[in-house]
């Protein structure tokens, strides 16, 4: 079966701008393994390979990886970094840019030029973007993200622009027809944020609008890595080819939505659950951690090779089984840190949105750590404040959800080991007020200061990401004491502009929500996340 579904990956993405395919091969060994007897307290890097031998010997049994050097990982810090650096690669790129996102802001026209500026001087450079349909093409005919892309295709062809729409497949018939729009994204969206250029590839947790390229806070890695990035690239070409095509239309929208004959697998509209099986077949061999590049890529000297990167898949709604892999990463991480082992590390957690899986709330709770730290946004700060609608209760449902946790906490005795902290960055009624997006997880090994290990991608880790969305992440283990100081940095201005938060703060008059509050928690509960 294995053997099948990768022979049917390498064929269905062979023709595509995605990079090499992808073969099965046994585990490869790691670096990360026991030191020699007595060598644990005289040699420090020893200790640190013991420290991290529990998480990566589990973490080789559940998903793909790649070594590299910490190097080759740089830690954007704004939004205004993001944006600049992600311009600076399309106009470098020469061959290749793939964007994998929610959505592109409908009025985005700066990077529309940008990219059609890079397509007119480099004649042999392919675009390929891949958004969500839903989001994509919400206000059509009105101005949309869709429309905005389709004249890309009328300029330059299709055969070097590809702009494909991922519709998900439990939005359909009676339900896809009287369900309003916006309300019908909690059935499932194309979530993951991949920008590829080449050989570098940004993950991060923004969207390509102007909010996250000015005042919206979020996390941005870039990899210079060949290997993780056609890695990605093969995702995104998976993904695409079971999404529908643009094609520019004379139709007061703009555009129109096509299903190839070449794409692996039914519509999702005509038949769901055929094209679940199909795409179950396309994707669980790509996500498997027996999957290995054919060729390796990186240069890097292997003693050089100090880090180690797990790409991560959340695609529940695609797969039966289901064998996504991150949340079973982040499960294993945190019930690592449980061993009292780790009780002198320390666990950075953060979710613009907080409403955290269950599971994830109690492993939190458990770990051993003597220091945890959660971030989240202020109700101010967050993307819903002042929302039209019931999304604009929604800052205060996730307000009840943290006091909820703070109270948790306190139920298990655990208030002098972890702390919730709410970033706010702007008065309320300040133009320029920033709102909080943030998410991610560092953890630092025992009697240090910066992490060994973080998560980045798309992932807000609640219900609905483990259920309904597609998300995309790279777990960064490294012993790289440079990255480590990057994380380190990370991790500490995120925490700049946020403030501790206790029970007593959230008993408070002005944090007491009444009943419509109450009614958009069990919205958000219905939906498994934020809309």
């Amino acid at each position: 079966m294995l053997t099948r579904t990768a022979s049917r990956c390498c064929s269905k993405l062979r023709s595509s701008a995605c990079g090499p395919c992808f073969r099965f091969s046994k585990p490869q060994c790691r670096r990360f393994s026991m030191p020699a007897s007595g060598a644990a307290h005289s040699s420090p890097p020893a200790s640190s390979a013991a420290m991290l031998a529990p998480f990566v010997g589990e973490l080789d049994n559940i998903a793909p990886s790649f070594k590299i050097n910490g190097s080759q990982i740089r830690v954007l810090q704004t939004p205004s970094e993001f944006y600049e650096t992600l311009k600076e690669k399309i106009r470098k790129a020469e061959r290749h840019i793939f964007l994998s996102t929610l959505y592109i802001g409908k009025s985005e026209k700066e990077l529309i030029a940008t990219l059609r500026q890079a397509l007119r001087d480099k004649p042999q450079l392919r675009l390929s973007i891949l958004t969500d349909a839903l989001r994509g093409t919400r206000e059509a005919p009105e101005p949309s993200c869709a429309s905005l892309l389709a004249p890309l295709i009328a300029e330059f062809g299709a055969d070097r622009v590809e702009i494909r729409l991922y519709h998900t497949p439990n939005l359909t018939g009676l339900r896809k027809k009287y369900i309003p729009k916006r309300i019908n994204e909690g059935w499932g969206l194309q979530h993951m944020k991949l920008y590829g250029f080449d050989d570098e590839i940004i993950l991060s947790g923004a969207n390509l609008s102007n909010d996250y390229f000015t005042n919206r806070q979020d996390r941005y890695h870039l990899f210079s890595s060949k290997d993780v990035t056609e890695y990605f690239s093969n995702l995104h070409g998976a993904i695409s080819s079971l999404s529908f095509l643009v094609e520019p239309s004379e139709s007061p929208a703009g555009f129109e939505m096509t299903w190839p004959e070449t794409n692996s697998a039914p519509s999702p509209l005509a038949n769901p659950k055929q094209f679940v099986t199909e795409a179950s077949g396309l994707l669980a061999g790509l996500i498997s951690a027996k999957t290995t590049a054919l060729t390796a890529n990186d240069q890097t000297p292997a003693d050089k090779k100090d880090t180690s990167v797990y790409v991560l898949s959340q695609f529940s709604q695609l797969l039966s089984p289901d064998t996504s892999t991150e949340l079973p990463a982040v499960t294993h991480i945190l019930h690592t840190l449980a061993s009292p082992r780790y009780a002198k590390s320390s666990w950075t957690f953060t979710a613009g949105y907080f409403n955290p899986a269950p599971s994830l709330s109690q492993l939190l709770i458990n770990t051993a750590s003597e220091k945890g730290t959660v971030i989240t946004a202020s109700p101010d700060a967050n993307g819903f404040y002042k929302s039209p609608g019931v999304s604009g209760l929604l800052p205060g449902a996730y307000t009840l959800l943290a006091r909820r946790f703070l109270h948790s906490v306190h139920q298990h005795k655990r208030d002098s080991a972890i702390t919730l902290r709410e970033w706010k960055r702007g008065a309320v009624d300040d133009p320029d007020r920033w709102t909080y997006h943030a998410k991610g997880l560092w953890v630092a090994l025992p009697h240090s200061q910066n992490p060994s290990i973080t998560l980045v991608g798309s992932s807000n880790y609640t219900k609905r990401s483990y259920s309904l969305d597609l998300e995309a992440n790279a777990l960064i283990v490294t012993e790289n004491e440079e990255l480590k100081m990057r994380l380190g940095d990370e991790q500490r201005w995120l925490q700049e502009h946020s403030v501790n938060m206790t029970r007593d703060d959230f008993a408070k008059t002005e944090r007491r929500v009444g009943l419509r509050v109450r009614l958009a928690m069990l919205m958000v509960k219905l939906l498994g996340g934020a809309l």
